[in-house]
């Protein structure tokens, strides 16, 4: 039977694959796995029970799924403060800022309106490890938490939390945004009344698309997934740059004033230059996945920065980050940490302070953008085949030795097997376009011949 938990949290089509009495379980199964231990003795001691903040993104489905979640919760003795339509990483502060036990989060980030998902935040705002998911997904089958009299839990409403959430992000600028003008493109999601807000609030002149959520219009056709409005917009309006987010927020693509795309590298390329020159940086550290572009690492590499790398899913940066006790880290696709300020991914955060090195600097986005020269990058998905024989197969690792070979440092492969479906991906990265397309196409056809119906040697 496949994992319930993917790489963040449980997503799948509303009332299809995630359904109400899922979402109960789920709530049922977590609170009776974290609200055990130390902490859970410390509550007793104290006489209170203990508390979670539920938190949603606007899609439709939200609102019953939340429901749920909230009266699973409640059912087990735990406390629900109902956050509303706040972003992902609004969430995680709030849970570390006010000592909340833990947190739920219902969203299913980029992708379309049907779907939606549960995330599950610990105390102290930090997403789960793989074991405490499958624990909590072991408890689904078992008795529940069912207490009685003044043991159930209430459900009250968060009132302050955007509020809360504005405050803090603001507090962490190192500059004003006066004279700046920006264009959010809010998703349609999450950010829609917090991101034009905080912005405004920091002095920026703010022009603002996807920010009339109706329940089934998130990440359709803009956000971080769909930057085409969003480069129209910024060239239009002659704004210096552009900020997306996507459905819950915990991402950050940016758009220069000639309406080119900032992507996850090159944000944390400026912002770890930036902190580098600072004395912020810390251990002069920068992490990333496997999938960040080689430029992004000769980058770092002239400027004197290390580069750490991880398995794709920012989880895995912020296990990194942790470990070592280090200040930046994300992903190509946006996601960014900064964990002086934030316990995981934060769109609105990484933003504002993107637009705060132009203040400081008076560059503009091109000009910063120009620390790292993007390698052309080919992604070949090779579909319906063994990918669990990959790391076996001695033909494969040839041709991939022989690429390397020839690419030098000058390149770059990486084969990876799908989590979720038979599928390997061959990326390949070279100073040319036609070379990487080349080598890319040659190792996909490579892959399709070795692990064609699990015929791997």
């Amino acid at each position: 039977m496949p994992r319930l938990f993917g790489t963040d949290g449980v997503r799948g089509l509303a009332n299809r694959e995630l359904t109400a009495d899922l979402a109960l379980g789920l709530a049922q199964a977590a609170a009776a796995v974290l609200t055990r231990g130390r902490h859970a003795d410390e509550l007793r001691a104290a006489g209170r029970r203990p508390v979670a903040v539920v938190a949603r993104d606007p899609r439709v489905s939200g609102e019953f799924i939340t429901a749920a979640v909230s009266a699973g919760l409640a059912s087990s003795g735990v406390d629900v403060l109902d956050a509303g339509v706040i972003p992902t990483p609004a969430t995680a502060y709030l849970i570390d800022s006010i000592g909340a036990d833990f947190g739920v989060m219902i969203s299913a980030s980029h992708n379309p309106a049907p779907d939606n998902g549960i995330k599950f935040f610990s105390f102290g705002g930090t997403k789960l490890p793989d074991e405490v998911e499958d624990r909590i997904e072991s408890f689904l089958g078992r008795p529940k938490l069912a207490p009685i009299g003044d043991g159930v839990g209430r459900i009250r409403r968060f009132a302050d939390a955007e509020d809360r959430y504005v405050v803090h992000l603001l507090g962490t600028l190192p500059h004003r945004l006066d004279g700046l003008h920006v264009v959010l493109d809010c998703a349609n999601g999450a950010a829609a009344g917090v991101s034009p807000e905080t912005f405004r609030d920091a002095g920026a002149r703010v022009t603002v698309i996807g920010a009339d959520p109706d329940g089934m219009n998130i990440n359709d056709g803009v956000g971080s997934t769909h930057l085409g409005q969003l480069q129209a917009a910024v060239v239009e309006h002659g704004a210096d740059l552009g900020i997306a987010h996507d459905g819950d927020a915990d991402r950050c693509l940016a758009v220069d004033a000639n309406g080119e795309i900032v992507d996850g590298d090159k944000i944390m390329a400026i912002l770890a230059v930036s902190m580098h020159e600072r004395g912020k940086l810390t251990d002069d550290t920068l992490v990333v996945t496997v999938m960040s572009n080689l430029g992004l690492r000769r980058a770092m590499a002239e400027r004197g920065i290390r580069v750490v790398e991880t398995k794709v899913g920012d989880r895995y940066v912020l296990e990194a980050l942790a470990a070592e006790g280090l200040a930046l880290g994300g992903e190509q696709s946006g996601h960014v940490i900064m964990t002086q300020y934030a316990t995981t991914g934060d769109g609105v955060l990484t933003g504002l302070h993107l637009a705060a090195e132009i203040a400081r600097t008076g560059k503009t986005l091109a000009e910063l953008a120009s620390v790292m020269t993007v390698y052309p990058q080919v992604l070949v998905n090779v579909r319906d085949v063994d990918h669990h024989a990959l790391g076996e197969d001695a033909e494969i690792a040839a041709a991939v030795a022989a690429v390397e070979a020839e690419l030098g440092d000058s390149g770059r492969v990486l084969l990876r097997p799908s989590g979720t479906e038979p599928m390997v991906r061959v990326m390949v990265e070279a100073a040319e376009q036609a070379v990487a397309e080349h080598h890319a196409a040659v190792l996909a056809d490579v892959v399709r011949v070795r692990l064609a119906n699990g015929s791997a040697a």
